[in-house]
C-alpha cells in the first residue's frame, strides 16, 4: 500500500480514537458538573487541601516524572525558555500547594443572589451566580497550570477538561492522579477534573468540536494556538491573543515616578503578557525623562527602537518600523515613540494596542480621568505600571488567564469569571394579569 494512503488511513483512526475517548470524558464532565453545582463550600475547600496534601505526599513521584518530560524535551532541542517553563523544582511544587491553599480561602462566588428588588406584580426579582458547567482548558509548557486551572474550577462549581501540551504529558499525568485521589477524598466525583493523557494531536481538534459537553474553552499559549482555538472552536472562547500593552508619561508627570514606572513595566519581566512593549513620551518631557531611562534600559540589556525623534535623543537606538508598534516582544526590547500630547497618545493605542493594559503617568486629575474613560482597554492605570495587571494583584487569587474579549469576562479572569448570572424570581402565589 503506497505509504502516503497509510498514513491517511492511520490519521483518520488516530482522529476517531481521540474522538470516542474525549466523548466518554465529555458526558463525564458533564455528570460531574451536575454535582460540582450543588457542592458547598466546605466540599470544595476541602477537595482543595485534598489535593494539596496528594500533591506534597507524592510530590518526589511529580518531579521525577517531570525530570522525564524535562530530558525528552532536551533531546527535542526545546529552547532554554520553553524548557524553563516546564521545569518542575520544589520550590515550584511548593507554590502549586500554596496556591491551592490560597483558592480555599477564597470567597465562594456560587449561588451568590445580588440585586433583589420588588416589581409591582409583587414578585421578588434577583441574579444568583452560578457555574458556567463544564469548562476546557488548552495550554502549553507549563504543568503548574494543571493545578490552577482545577482548583479555579473545583471551587467555582465546574467541572473541567484540561488539555496540556504534550511535552508536559508525564509532569500532567503524576499531577492529574493527585487531583484524582483528592476529590475522591472530598467525596467528590473524580471526573470533575479530567486531563487529557495523550499526546495525540487529534485530541485538541475533537475537544474544539464538543460543544455538546463543553461549554466555554480556555487557550493559554502562544498565538498559534489562541488563533487555531478561535478560529475552529464551536463554544465560547475566553482569551486574549496579544499584549502589546503601553505606557503613556504626560508633561504634567512626575518625572521620577515616570521613571520608575516606565523600568519597571519593561524589566520587571519580559516574557509575560503584561509588560510594556511601547513607550510613548509627550515631546515637552521627552529630552527630559528620555535618557536616564535610555542609559537604565541599556544596562538592564534592553534593545531600543524608536521613532526618528527619539534617535535624536538616544543615539544609537534603532530605528522603529511599522510592525514594531504591532508586535509583542516579550523579550528585552521595546518601541519608543515620542508624540505630540495626550491625544496623540490616545490615537497611536487606538491604531495599535491589542486591548490588553494601558497606563498613563500624569500629576494632571482631569486629564487622567479622561484617560482612564477613553482608553478601551481591559486594564486602563494611572501612575501605575502595566505589570500590576493579574489575577493575583487584582485580589482575585489565581487567575484562568486575561481575556480582552468585551462579553462575560474582561481582564483577569478568576473565581467570578468562571460563573454567569441567572434570573430568580421569588413569588407568593402570583399570576400575570
Amino acid at each position: 500500500m503506497d505509504s502516503t494512503v497509510l498514513k491517511k488511513i492511520i490519521s483518520r483512526k488516530s482522529t476517531r480514537n481521540a474522538t470516542t475517548d474525549l466523548d466518554r470524558m465529555g458526558q463525564a464532565a458533564r455528570s460531574a458538573s451536575r454535582v460540582m453545582a450543588l457542592a458547598d463550600s466546605s466540599a470544595k475547600n476541602q477537595a482543595l487541601t485534598c489535593i494539596a496534601a496528594e500533591i506534597d505526599a507524592h510530590r518526589a513521584e511529580i518531579i521525577a516524572a517531570n525530570r522525564i518530560d524535562m530530558d525528552a524535551g532536551e533531546a527535542k532541542g526545546l529552547d532554554s525558555a520553553l524548557l524553563d517553563r516546564l521545569l518542575l523544582t520544589q520550590a515550584r511544587v511548593d507554590a502549586m500547594i500554596e496556591g491551592l491553599q490560597q483558592v480555599a480561602a477564597l470567597p465562594d462566588p456560587v449561588g451568590e443572589v445580588s440585586e433583589l428588588k420588588y416589581r409591582p406584580s409583587g414578585i421578588q426579582l434577583g441574579r444568583m451566580r452560578v457555574p458556567l458547567g463544564v469548562v476546557g482548558i488548552i495550554y502549553e509548557s507549563r504543568p503548574n497550570v494543571t493545578v490552577d486551572a482545577a482548583s479555579l474550577c473545583l471551587k467555582s462549581g465546574n467541572a473541567a477538561i484540561l488539555r496540556g501540551g504534550s511535552e508536559a504529558l508525564n509532569s500532567n499525568s503524576a499531577i492529574a492522579a493527585c487531583i484524582r485521589r483528592g476529590l475522591a477524598a472530598a467525596g467528590l466525583p473524580e471526573t470533575a477534573v479530567q486531563v487529557i493523557e495523550t499526546a495525540n494531536r487529534a485530541a485538541v481538534g475533537a475537544l474544539l468540536t464538543m460543544d455538546k459537553y463543553v461549554d466555554v474553552l480556555v487557550p493559554r499559549g502562544g498565538r498559534g494556538l489562541i488563533e487555531r482555538v478561535s478560529r475552529e472552536a464551536r463554544m465560547p472562547v475566553i482569551k486574549h491573543l496579544d499584549g502589546i500593552c503601553h505606557v503613556y508619561i504626560d508633561d504634567k508627570a512626575d518625572l521620577e515616578k515616570a521613571h520608575q514606572i516606565a523600568l519597571n513595566a519593561k524589566t520587571h519581566r519580559y516574557g509575560v503578557c503584561n509588560a510594556m512593549e511601547t513607550l510613548l513620551v509627550a515631546e515637552g518631557v521627552a529630552k527630559d525623562v528620555l535618557p536616564r531611562l535610555a542609559e537604565d534600559y541599556r544596562t538592564a540589556g534592553v534593545e531600543l527602537r524608536g521613532c526618528a525623534r527619539t534617535r535624536v535623543i538616544i543615539p544609537g537606538s534603532l530605528a522603529a518600523t511599522e510592525q514594531d508598534w504591532h508586535t509583542e516582544y516579550l523579550a528585552p526590547v521595546l518601541s519608543i515613540r515620542i508624540v505630540a500630547d495626550m491625544d496623540a497618545a490616545m490615537d497611536h493605542i487606538a491604531s495599535y494596542s491589542s486591548g490588553h493594559t494601558e497606563a498613563i503617568v500624569t500629576e494632571d486629575y482631569s486629564r487622567a480621568r479622561r484617560f482612564l474613560a477613553a482608553v478601551d482597554s481591559s486594564s486602563v492605570m494611572v501612575n501605575a505600571s502595566t505589570r500590576f495587571a493579574d489575577g493575583f494583584e487584582y485580589g482575585l487569587g489565581a487567575e484562568i488567564g486575561i481575556s480582552t474579549d468585551k462579553i462575560h469576562a474582561r481582564g483577569p479572569v478568576g473565581l467570578e469569571g468562571l460563573t454567569s448570572q441567572k434570573w430568580v424570581v421569588f413569588g407568593d402565589g402570583q399570576i400575570r394579569e
